[in-house]
């Protein structure tokens, strides 16, 4: 038997279609039904059998079809593991929040890149929430999250952490009580906040609950928000760190609760050596990746 007549015969098993087999083969009608016909010839039993308009597998056909997609995916399997002898390869999605893309992934990026050429990397700027609906979905194969992630699919590894900070504008500050500040300007945060409850517990350190609130998916929309005057505004220490120094914005608040960052990726799929080497060089260069970022 050729491997060509028999994955002929899976395709056309498959639809119980010739029109449908022969537009998913590239082959033409009639050859399909040669190669149908001398195979029925080799096996010595009928495959196929027609009932007005419907074709059907014979006993012989559905015995056929079980053997033959058994074989077909040990083949796709010893071509995965043959695959493996040459490195990662193929296409990676990594879905991440902007700040990360520019603080920490695009020197990651570069490092990936020489080690694995032949990776083709797709890469998602999106908010936290989004990075999760992609890794849940296998629309990515990594995310980078501001958030912790509890899920049964999912492998989360937590990659750093920072202290989150209450600034104002030095403009807006005129040495007034907090609770003051935050009933005459809108809190500014980042919609992730809210993902594992971290927005209602840097709320209930704060003296009085803001009266209005403004939600982001971008931590540089919300330093620009507060350079601006527009509010109030609750962000990592690590990104207004120079306009602390320089004065530009006042520190109101320093929290206990920290911000934390995490690597997610589905269980099932942690042996892949591309998602697996990716996230080892996450895991090994974050910190020095961050370091570097911030020089």
């Amino acid at each position: 038997m050729e491997f060509r007549t028999l994955k002929t015969f899976q395709v056309v098993a498959n639809q119980l279609n010739l029109t449908k087999a022969a537009e998913i083969l590239g082959y033409t009608q009639p050859a399909i039904t040669m190669q149908m016909k001398n195979l029925e010839k080799e096996i010595g039993h009928p495959l196929f059998h027609r009932v007005g308009k419907k074709t059907y597998l014979t006993p012989a056909g559905k015995l056929l079809k079980q053997h033959v997609d058994k074989l077909f995916a040990c083949m796709d399997e010893m071509e995965k593991s043959l695959q493996l002898l040459n490195g990662p390869y193929g296409k990676l999605v990594i879905a991440a929040p902007e700040y990360y893309w520019t603080h920490f992934l695009t020197l990651l990026i570069h490092s990936y890149v020489k080690l694995y050429p032949k990776v083709k990397l797709k890469l998602a700027a999106c908010s936290s929430a989004e990075a999760i609906r992609m890794i849940t979905s296998n629309q990515a194969d990594v995310a980078i999250i501001a958030s912790r992630y509890n899920h049964q699919d999912c492998e989360t590894v937590k990659l750093d952490e920072e202290e989150l900070l209450l600034v104002i504008s030095k403009e807006l500050y005129k040495n007034i009580e907090l609770s003051s500040i935050l009933q005459a300007y809108p809190l500014v945060y980042k919609e992730s906040y809210k993902l594992d409850g971290l927005y209602e517990r840097c709320l209930q350190e704060m003296p009085a609950h803001p009266l209005s609130a403004i939600e982001s998916s971008s931590e540089e929309a919300i330093k620009k928000a507060v350079l601006n005057g527009m509010g109030v505004g609750l962000i990592s220490v690590n990104l207004v760190k120079d306009e602390l120094r320089t004065g530009e914005l006042v520190q109101l608040h320093r929290f206990t609760h920290p911000l934390e960052t995490y690597m997610i990726t589905l269980k099932d799929r942690l042996d892949e050596i591309t998602i697996r080497s990716f996230t080892e060089l996450v895991i090994d260069g974050w910190a020095e990746a961050g370091a570097a970022a911030n020089l």
